[in-house]
């Protein structure tokens, strides 16, 4: 059975009547009972409960490691360990990435779970609507999942472009036809659309609880779309529509005070209690290290330093790290640099283990040397530190291999400003818009940079960039401007590593066909449904 079925009837069997017994927190796991429609979802909390699941665990097999080999490693940001298979065994650094890849049927498999999931929840709380006198908390759990759903087409149209949209598990099991075509990337990207417009119809303006989305990341997510259409597209139209939706969210964030960036950039990505709090989060994955494998936030243990975390947890592989690329892009006193990567000297006092008394301190050596308890040694001689939140020494939550309760952005508020000002750029070749300096200045600034005056489309790309490294968004920014700018921005990019002497070790990008500005389908999905190696048709909408 092919994968997007096993995910739909997933969904059908395990999502349409999960469960939650009086959940004292948004993150509590349900117990597994079989209820029937008849008995179950008749409160909020019952509701609340299973939506609650599409928060964390149906993402995990994109979260854990094609997050990084899409979004960052393929488009320069980050190189994988030579060699290592759990992340393609470099393909991704060479743009080599084929159907049989791994990370690539990670990411297909973890989307359509989510699409399986929120789907069922969606058509059984309408099923459901009939039965109760106030449906309210049910059109609010809809509206959830449907922001939920949105977000996975989202991803969808712009990882495999032409992809199967599915709304209804029941009728593909019921119709014994599990075969589906593929749709137009175009109309995957408006049925993300037509989802996240009702969700901003249905979804409070305040979260109901802690981490919950709302009608503003519905609002700042619509933005982001139609910026996708704009651009990839190339149709202006939608320019104007990225800066409306933009502006909703910025007006109401100065009106309101609710949502904001965050003055402490370093804590939003290594304190997990910080994150939890932070007034810039419109969408973030949440996590529960107690909750084990798939439900803990496991990028420390890729991503971070042997030293600082073998004492405590055997782990801290170096997976991913930054390539020389994203190092030299840095321009001089942005401080985004020391607050997301780790280089000689780096030093966290409050990061404490048996062989660091007095604090943790990034000590690399040349290329060759082997690694001991107090030095590292990786290809660009620095470590990501976006999601390395530390040693049990910071009395955070961790699971046994240090996985942890950091959640993962999928949408801030900068980037909400960096959009409002490319909305505003549109196709012009610079802008001096007050209202679009004010907001690129504001994350500009708060990177201790000085103001700019006017603004280029390069200019904004830059600031992407170096703003969201190591946050899963770089390709799509590439990818968004098209083959011929994507072709430049790639092939210019060192990938290399460093040298015991200091010198390159010269790698370029390898971005030679428009087909790599999409990952294949995986090919067991495509033996398994003929269909989709056919050519795609359109969605009757």
């Amino acid at each position: 059975m092919k994968r997007i079925q096993v995910y739909v009837l997933y969904g059908m069997l395990s999502t349409a009547l999960l469960m939650a017994s009086c959940n004292k927190s948004f993150l509590d796991r349900p117990s597994l009972n079989n209820p029937t429609l008849d008995t179950y979802y008749n409160t909020p909390d019952e509701v609340n409960g299973a939506t609650s699941l599409l928060y964390n665990q149906v993402w995990y097999d994109f979260i854990d490691k094609a997050f990084h080999c899409i979004g960052e490693v393929y488009s320069g940001n980050m190189l994988t360990s030579a060699g290592d298979p759990n992340y393609g065994n470099n393909t991704y650094v060479y743009m080599t990435v084929q159907a049989t890849d791994g990370q690539d049927l990670n990411a297909w498999n973890a989307f359509y779970k989510v699409v399986g999931n929120a789907n069922v929840l969606i058509n059984t709380f309408q099923q459901k609507k009939a039965q109760v006198s106030d449906p309210a908390y049910l059109n609010q759990g809809i509206a959830e999942a449907r922001f939920i759903r949105g977000v996975a087409y989202f991803y969808i149209g712009r990882v495999y472009g032409d992809a199967p949209i599915i709304t209804d598990p029941v009728a593909l099991a019921d119709s014994g036809n599990f075969n589906v075509p593929r749709y137009y990337q175009e109309d995957v990207l408006k049925f993300a659309l037509q989802d996240l417009e009702a969700a901003e119809a249905g979804l409070p303006a305040i979260p109901y609880q802690p981490g919950r989305v709302t009608k503003y990341s519905a609002i700042g997510m619509e933005a982001k779309l139609f910026l996708y259409l704009a651009t990839f597209f190339n149709q202006p139209q939608y320019y104007d529509s990225a800066a409306v939706k933009a502006r909703e969210v910025i007006d109401y964030a100065q009106s309101t005070g609710n949502i904001a960036l965050n003055p402490d950039y370093l804590s939003m990505f290594t304190n997990p209690d910080i994150a939890k709090a932070s007034k810039e989060t419109l969408f973030a994955l949440q996590w529960v290290a107690s909750g084990g494998y798939s439900y803990a936030n496991a990028i420390q243990a890729y991503a971070g330093p042997a030293p600082l975390l073998k004492p405590d947890f055997n782990t801290g592989y170096s997976s991913v790290i930054p390539t020389l690329d994203l190092l030299n892009a840095y321009q001089s006193g942005d401080l985004r640099k020391s607050w997301s990567v780790m280089q000689q000297g780096f030093h966290r006092a409050d990061w404490k283990n048996v062989n660091f008394p007095n604090g943790f301190t990034y000590d690399t050596m040349p290329g060759g040397q082997p690694d001991d308890a107090y030095h590292i040694t990786t290809g660009t001689r620095s470590n990501s530190l976006k999601y390395v939140i530390g040693p049990k020494s910071t009395g955070f939550n961790f699971s046994s291999q240090g996985g942890n309760d950091m959640p993962i952005y999928i949408l801030r508020y900068a980037d909400v400003l960096l959009i409002y000002a490319e909305a505003v750029l549109g196709t012009q070749a610079s802008t001096s818009d007050p209202s679009a300096l004010a907001a690129f200045n504001a994350v500009h600034e708060r990177a201790g940079l000085s103001p700019v005056s006017s603004l280029t489309k390069d200019m904004i790309m830059y600031e992407r960039r170096v703003e969201f490294a190591f946050e899963g968004d770089y390709w799509f920014d590439i990818q968004r401007q098209g083959f011929a700018k994507a072709q430049q921005i790639i092939n210019a990019q060192e990938r290399g590593t460093l040298n015991g002497d200091g010198s390159i070790n010269h790698l370029g990008g390898n971005l030679h066909s428009s087909d790599q500005l999409f990952m294949p389908i995986p090919s067991d999905e495509v033996l398994a449904d003929p269909e989709l190696a056919q050519p795609p048709v359109h969605y009757h909408f």
